[in-house]
């Protein structure tokens, strides 16, 4: 049903998928306020991107570990790059695939292969836990990251069951640029121009607080946080919010992590309370 949202004001923390959420908002006849929080880059130094793509290539991982869509399209745009896609590909082909959700399964869609297994939840606890029921002594395992997250427990879960652990961590975020945005919403959660925030991954969380207390607002965020209804894609998200002392008022239902879900949870719970920015 269209228009489920119509008048109220939704901000969006945009990082990678939000062009698509925002779209499917503006659907529903939110207002979309967009915050731009950081940008993603290629890997600074490409070297080590490349030679783990030349690992993979000359000796097939037993395993890959995928934590993010993104980092499956970076390292295929360098494996483009030097013109090692298809044998990049080929290789990938004959490893066992896991996935941390539904994002990078996407991706691994898109160069026409399929993940044997995808987390229950898209978390990492829920890859340890996935990963765990498998004998993985003395396989090898390619292992991608993501920038801002210490995987000390992952790599350190996955060397405790023997396996030989390759990691490649394929981008960087730059977050700097866009602080002036952060601060701008935080401003307009604590003025009550905001009905709701739509959290879609835990990043987005510690990028708030961590702008929030660089530019002396926390007080702010909080109070702003305090009048505006939080909407949370899942448990990872849900958990990184109640790390920080905050709460999650709207989540999709279990084992619904996405943002179709989200967006149904968040119509029910906005219904018949009032904009707090009246339709012009």
């Amino acid at each position: 049903m269209a228009d489920r949202l119509n008048g109220y004001r939704i901000l969006i923390l945009e990082t990678r998928e939000e062009a698509q959420f925002s779209k499917l908002l503006a659907e529903q006849g939110a207002d979309v306020v967009q915050c731009p929080m950081f940008t993603i880059h290629d890997a600074p130094d490409p070297a080590p991107v490349e030679a783990w793509i030349r690992r993979a290539i000359d000796l097939p991982f037993d395993d890959l570990v995928l934590m993010t869509g993104e980092g499956l399209r970076r390292i295929m745009k360098l494996a483009r790059s030097r013109g090692l896609d298809q044998a990049l590909v080929a290789a990938l082909a004959k490893s066992r695939k896991f996935t941390r959700g539904p994002k990078p399964g996407k991706a691994l869609r898109e160069i026409s292969l399929d993940a044997q297994q995808t987390t229950e939840k898209p978390t990492t606890e829920g890859v340890i836990e996935m990963l765990g029921r498998l004998d993985l002594k003395g396989r090898r395992l390619g292992l991608q990251l993501y920038p801002d997250k210490d995987h000390s427990v992952l790599t350190g879960a996955l060397a405790a069951q023997g396996a030989d652990v390759d990691t490649v961590l394929p981008y960087a975020y730059d977050s700097k640029a866009a602080d002036a945005n952060i601060v701008a919403a935080i401003d307009d959660m604590a003025e009550g121009r905001i009905d709701s925030i739509a959290l879609t991954n835990l990043g987005q969380v510690r990028r708030l607080v961590e702008t929030a207390k660089a530019h002396g607002s926390e007080a702010k965020l909080r109070a702003g946080l305090e009048r505006t209804l939080i909407a949370s894609v899942g448990p990872a998200v849900s958990g990184e919010l109640a790390a920080h002392g905050l709460r999650t008022d709207i989540a999709p239902a279990e084992d619904h992590y996405f943002m179709r879900p989200l967006i149904s949870a968040m119509a029910v719970a906005l219904e018949g309370k009032k904009p707090k920015v009246p339709v012009k």
